[in-house]
């Protein structure tokens, strides 16, 4: 038999061939076909009789008898006599952290002790402190998986979650790309924001859109078109949906606790705008300056293979704390702009007077939905009590149901 063997019976009759040529004198004809058949078992038996890969706890105490080791000799890799005795009876899980230190110390490869052939341990990030996160807030939420002993196990749920958001770089290399911004709150929890965003970026890289983005899309006319859809009752999803077609994700994702935020703003790897809403302020103006202030950073601050990321908290905004930033006011001014063109507002009776009637009359005029002009004149006014009735509360969230 001088061909690969296919089938069952093919690998019955190279077994006994093989039997009949044990006894080939080297350099003989017989024994260069035994060596020809030996290598074409092995392949068959390769595809069709793989080796299971070796339990890691049978790893373990087989490593733990060639030694001449106990229990208490595993105490400074795994951490105290109680967990190696857990440990060996299956009552509790490797974490990475022990699964490096019996690597390194008693020699077990890191493919049996991570249970998957070639496997190898994920980049180690020392500038990360794992149990910073919000891990407790991120199970609820069903971003990582629901076990016990949640801060021992940290390190290897978060590397999955980040996997899913930037792919196989090391995590340090794009888990803090970008401080937090000028329209950041100084109060905010770094690891939450970054998790946050980290879920966005996730969320992104698994819809797929029905179009790709065209850089130069986004124009001051665009911005526009998409106030207009603030007039309809169902607006918010008709936006999505419009920029959807357009290549650009809008994703509604709640915000974590400590992390103050609205808005978002970046790009993925391969130049799609990802502009996320966080919906803390369920009103109709806050959604519709959120989303036209963030396609604005799209328009005129992220740029082809922009790694920056636009945070925005808008309670900052007029207020004295604030930062000055030049990206941050441009996208203000391009947004307002938008959402009430300067020259419809310099000159409206609402301005002078902040009647119902007034307020009606120009969203009638200009075709968009009354809380956009009620946000406006809380706003100049830095009274917040005005118009509360007409902003719109409570009336975003429906319309985008999920995580709430």
């Amino acid at each position: 038999m001088n061909r690969l063997i296919k089938t069952q019976k093919d690998y019955n009759l190279a077994l006994t061939r093989i039997d009949g040529l044990m006894d080939a004198k080297q350099g003989t004809p017989e024994a260069d076909e035994l060596e020809l058949l030996a290598t074409l078992v092995e392949m068959y038996e390769e595809e069709h009789y793989p080796m299971d890969m070796p339990d890691p706890i049978e790893a373990i105490r087989f490593r733990m008898d060639q030694l001449g080791l106990n229990q208490q000799d595993l105490v400074p890799f795994i951490g105290s006599r109680s967990k190696v005795s857990e440990i060996l009876n299956r009552k509790r899980p490797l974490t990475l952290a022990m699964m490096r230190s019996l690597h390194r110390g008693l020699g077990i490869s890191a493919d049996i002790l991570l249970g998957a052939t070639g496997a190898a341990f994920p980049d180690k990030s020392p500038d990360i402190a794992w149990e910073r996160f919000p891990l407790n807030e991120m199970m609820k939420r069903g971003w990582i998986k629901k076990i016990d002993d949640i801060k021992n196990h940290a390190e290897e749920l978060l590397q999955d979650f980040m996997r899913k958001a930037v792919g196989p770089k090391p995590v340090s290399d794009t888990l803090f790309r970008k401080s937090a911004g000028p329209r950041a709150n100084s109060k905010t929890d770094d690891y939450a924001l970054h998790a946050w965003c980290l879920k966005l970026i996730s969320l992104a890289r698994e819809n797929q859109l029905p179009a790709r983005y065209t850089p130069g899309t986004i124009t001051d006319q665009f911005l526009r078109e998409i106030a207009k859809l603030s007039y309809f009752d169902d607006g918010p999803l008709l936006a999505k949906e419009y920029l959807a077609k357009q290549g650009i994700h809008l994703i509604v994702l709640p915000h974590l606790s400590k992390t103050y935020l609205d808005g978002a703003a970046l790009l993925l790897e391969d130049g799609s705008p990802v502009i996320g809403l966080t919906l803390r302020h369920d009103r109709m103006d806050n959604f519709w300056f959120s989303l036209l202030h963030e396609l604005s950073h799209v328009m005129k601050h992220l740029t082809k293979d922009s790694t920056e990321i636009f945070i925005d908290d808008f309670d900052l905004r007029g207020h004295e704390t604030e930062v000055a930033d030049n990206k941050e006011t441009e996208a203000d001014d391009l947004a307002q702009k938008a959402l009430i063109p300067e020259n419809a507002w310099e000159n409206d009776p609402v301005r002078q007077k902040a009647t119902v009637s007034n307020l009606i009359a120009l969203s009638e005029k200009l075709k968009i939905h009354p809380a956009i002009i009620a946000g406006r004149i809380r706003f100049e006014n830095k009274n917040y009590k005005l118009l509360s009735k007409y902003v719109g509360n409570r009336e975003v969230r429906k319309h985008f149901k999920e995580g709430f």
